[in-house]
């Protein structure tokens, strides 16, 4: 018997079992899935051209003094920030929202032509609880309006909003109020201005937390007793246009609420409600603010928000006020759970494959290859068989995959000049000559 070489040490193979597993609050999306939310991107990018904003991209990762400037995020998002550093030991950060990365592309960038009007769409990552909609690893779709702090601008944010949500079809409200008026009656029924900031924040987990629980954290804050339930009255005013004849009487006319009055009247929308309530839940709103919410849905976070941030820009520049800035977010997520949970059929949804058309060879080979190279010449989307499999697996991998249509390439019909076209849907075949349908096709399948 052979002996084994010297200093070579035998075992025998192990085999190490590894549960495979994706990281907490992050998914896959399976192409149906993908589909969807493409053509819900594109009919965002679509609304936000039509109002004029253009795309900029930033890096899903910053420094992480920037992501934890004073002016901000804050201190609560920085508790969820992902942090790490690089191999020269610099501190990192993922991305939170896209607001901030704005900020520090015009602070970078001064001279950018305003008023800018930029939208971005991208994931952003955040280390926070997970329910129904709310993800760690998720994206935004953001709109922003850089030097320009007149009403008309806070308007067209919330325009924006009705223009898409009305486009999704699900029923849907618009809640607006103004940081500023909220900070005013807090210090009113008694919270001190120094702690009005943790005042709203606390406020804006009510539909979260219900009311015991937002009085609780109002008094571990050090707000107590009859202020912190003076606060859960605000929450309780008329959720009509009552509204404002109810603050007006209460707390007396302020120019923030001039300016609220003014947005709404701008706007004039049912779908728009104005709620003394509404606080956002970053530290760098400073005016108007806004939030979306769907009616009769299981997602009852918000699915859309903004507001007016005019220090950020202007702090990281080192010069205040020189930057105002008012912009909307629209939480892909949230919505194409909406969606899901509402079974809609609104065109967003409903394709497995990208594929307009299969083509089947029919002991045609290269006249096969030839009639998908039209058709994809033709800017249609198209494949074909490459398995050698027969017609009825051929169909049913069609079918499976959600394929509107399969083209046979067949010697007969060739011979005649023709092809045979499928309508997946229905069943119905017809014999066509191959420019026909490519004209067909151009039509049916016009893409920009």
């Amino acid at each position: 018997m052979a002996e084994e070489p010297a200093g070579q040490d035998h075992h025998p193979l192990k085999v190490i079992h590894m549960e495979v597993m994706i990281p907490k609050g992050m998914r896959d999306f399976a192409p149906e899935e993908k589909i969807a939310r493409d053509k819900l991107l594109t009919m965002l990018k679509t609304e936000f051209e039509r109002f004029g904003f253009n795309p900029l991209e930033t890096p899903i990762m910053e420094r992480f003094d920037v992501l934890a400037a004073k002016y901000a995020g804050g201190a609560e998002i920085l508790k969820e920030t992902f942090r790490l550093t690089d191999q020269g030991d610099r501190e990192l950060a993922l991305r939170y929202d896209l607001t901030v990365p704005l900020a520090r592309y015009i602070a970078m960038n001064p001279n950018v032509k305003l008023p800018f009007k930029r939208y971005a769409i991208g994931t952003v990552y955040r280390d926070g609880p997970i329910k129904l909609g709310r993800y760690r690893e998720f994206y935004q779709c953001d709109c922003d309006i850089v030097g320009a702090d007149s009403p008309a601008a806070d308007a067209q944010c919330i325009q924006l909003g009705l223009a898409v949500f009305r486009r999704i079809g699900q029923p849907f409200r618009i809640t607006v109020n103004h940081v500023g008026l909220l900070r005013r009656m807090l210090m009113q029924d008694g919270v001190p201005e120094e702690k009005t900031t943790a005042a709203m924040l606390i406020l804006d987990k009510l539909k979260k937390v219900g009311e015991e629980g937002v009085i609780a954290d109002l008094e571990a804050a050090g707000i107590q007793g009859s202020a912190a339930r003076r606060v859960i009255a605000i929450a309780q005013l008329a959720s009509n246009s009552e509204r404002f004849t109810a603050i007006l009487e209460g707390y007396g006319s302020t120019p923030e609420l001039a300016r609220t009055q003014e947005v709404l009247s701008l706007v004039d929308e049912p779908e728009v409600v104005f709620d003394p309530s509404l606080s956002r839940g970053l530290s760098y709103y400073t005016g108007v603010v806004f939030e979306t919410y769907m009616i009769d849905s299981p997602v009852t976070s918000s699915v859309s928000g903004g507001g007016r941030w005019d220090g950020m820009i202007g702090d990281y520049c080192g010069r205040p006020g020189e930057f105002p800035a008012v912009g909307i977010s629209f939480g892909l997520e949230p919505i194409t759970e909406a969606l899901k949970e509402a079974q809609r059929t609104t065109g967003i949804t409903g394709r497995s494959s990208v594929v307009d058309v299969f083509v089947i060879p029919i002991k045609t080979p290269l006249e096969s290859n030839e009639v998908a190279r039209e058709l994809r010449a033709a800017g249609i989307n198209t494949d074909i068989d490459i398995m050698g499999r027969g017609i009825s697996k051929n169909l049913e991998y069609a079918s499976l995959s959600g394929i509107p249509y399969v083209v046979f390439v067949g010697r007969k019909e060739l011979d005649a000049g023709m092809l045979k076209l499928r309508d997946m849907k229905t069943g119905t075949e017809d014999l066509l000559r191959k420019e026909d349908l490519l004209v067909r096709f151009k039509e049916q399948f016009k893409r920009h």
